[in-house]
């Protein structure tokens, strides 16, 4: 059984769908997580005892997706002092930018790492979340390497199929 390195904090099960694909990023490079509906307004205890236990209970980095109001990350960020990544969740009447500002625009000391709103932000949350594990982890560094080599490689391929063609 994996190691669980990584927590996974969403604020509905709504956010599921999107947020899954951090889950198979991770599951790709091998790295442990658990995953849990917590709302920073509707259950702010329990927001804070899983951040102050996270330590204690072998995590490593915090993966935090809400919408809204988007409080999660910072909840999460005041109460441990763990790396916490954030991924605002398009939606509602503002399309995610309320998310994106709440959880990008935290107060000096306490850090919130934010990524995409969108399809990309659970991929990059969790790649985010492989290359901080990976400052203590070779084997993990390495693979992070080998995902870059797999990237110039799509590149390359999608340069040969596209460089011929004329418009």
């Amino acid at each position: 059984m994996e190691e669980i390195k990584v927590g996974i904090v969403m604020g509905s099960d709504s956010d599921w769908p999107l947020v899954s694909k951090a889950c198979d990023t991770l599951d790709g490079f091998g790295v442990g997580y658990e995953t849990r509906v917590i709302s920073a307004h509707r259950t702010p205890e329990l927001a804070l005892e899983y951040a102050r236990t996270a330590e204690s209970r072998g995590l490593k980095v915090i993966i935090a997706a809400a919408g809204g109001a988007a409080h999660l990350g910072g909840v999460l960020a005041a109460g441990t002092v763990l790396p916490v990544i954030g991924i605002p969740i398009a939606g509602g009447a503002l399309n995610g930018l309320d998310a994106l500002y709440a959880t990008v625009q935290m107060p000096s000391g306490v850090p919130v790492a934010t990524v995409a709103c969108g399809n990309s932000g659970p991929t990059n949350a969790a790649l985010l979340a492989v290359q901080i594990l990976g400052t203590a982890d070779a084997g993990l560094r390495r693979k992070f390497h080998d995902h870059k080599e797999t990237l110039k490689r799509k590149v390359a391929a999608a340069n040969e199929k596209i460089k011929g063609l004329k418009g």
